[in-house]
């Protein structure tokens, strides 16, 4: 990227850690991209921030901040208001942006009004549970905010009970509503997405194929667990479509940078936008440093742009 100053590589912090339930995995990721920062002749350190009001005055001395962090307030556009009001670049999306994300009922809205098909969903409510809107027996339960699949639970000819753990379970996991969406029956596709070249591109489609299970978080985080196709062999039209819906959902949400879409796919060639992750994983089974191979870009390269990305 032209006309960057260097002095931005000066002193970078990546901050991950938290205090959210993907806590592990967000150093993890810090730990992923720093090393790649340091690799690419850029001087890095990981910060383990774990609350909101560790970050403040301490930060000043650094030139950018890498964010590194998954959940919660690291997630939601706290982290990124608070580091925009003490004026330190960082990395990813907006506040608006990531919170909007982050509430997946907020953002099945927005990708309902741009054309981007959304499974059919509601909101959990006890006294007023409209099951029949879901339009299957099979359906997902997960929380309104959230990711790397923690409280989220498949359900199929369930029971009431069965209903409550889950619902019980997306609670414990995460504070607010709990979100109830039909299980589309079909393939596990993610959309990356960066901006290169002054245009928002989608890097090649990954297919994801649990050996056992759905994509849990033991599945994504356990080596070996999952296979990863890419780029996903899917025919050209259909996933140029979920390409060019991947992009769409970064525009539709004002993303910035980088961000990764989740889909199904039904064998008719119909598929489903489930969300988009503004803070995506990068360690070393991630999804985004993946796709980003299969186009010859190495992590180092990967992170040095978002890095540039955000002095721009």
């Amino acid at each position: 990227m032209a006309n960057i100053n260097t002095k931005i590589f000066d002193n970078v912090a990546v901050l991950c850690g938290g205090d959210s339930r993907e806590r592990e995995v967000s150093l993890r990721s810090g730990a992923a991209v720093c090393k790649a920062l340091v690799d690419a002749g850029i001087n890095a350190e990981v910060l383990d921030v774990k609350s909101l009001s560790e970050v403040g005055d301490n930060l000043r001395k650094y030139t950018s901040a890498f964010i590194a962090m998954h959940g919660d307030w690291g997630e939601n556009g706290e982290l990124q208001a608070k580091l925009s009001s003490l004026g330190i670049p960082y990395t990813g999306s907006n506040p608006q942006a990531s919170s909007d994300a982050m509430n997946k009922w907020k953002s099945r809205e927005l990708f309902a009004k741009a054309g981007i098909r959304i499974p059919n969903g509601i909101l959990y409510d006890e006294a007023n549970l409209r099951l029949e809107t879901l339009g299957t027996r099979d359906i997902v339960v997960k929380p309104e905010s959230g990711g790397s699949t923690v409280g989220v639970s498949i359900l199929r000819n369930f029971t009431p009970e069965d209903l409550r753990e889950a619902v019980n379970f997306a609670r414990e996991s995460y504070a607010g509503d709990v979100l109830l969406e039909e299980y589309i029956e079909g393939r596990e596709i993610t959309a990356a997405v960066w901006e290169n070249n002054g245009e928002i591109q989608a890097l090649p489609l990954i297919e994801i194929r649990p050996k056992l299970g759905f994509y849990d978080y033991a599945n994504k985080y356990t080596s070996g667990a999952t296979e990863y196709i890419v780029p996903a062999e899917i025919p050209e039209s259909v996933a140029a479509k979920i390409q060019n819906a991947a992009v769409k959902a970064h525009e539709v949400l004002g993303c910035n940078s980088y961000s990764r879409a989740d889909f199904r796919l039904r064998d008719d060639g119909e598929f489903f936008i489930l969300e988009v992750n503004t803070a995506p994983g990068m360690t070393a089974t991630s999804l985004v440093p993946k796709a980003a191979a299969a186009t010859g870009v190495s992590m180092s390269e990967f992170v040095k742009h978002i890095l540039e990305l955000a002095h721009v």
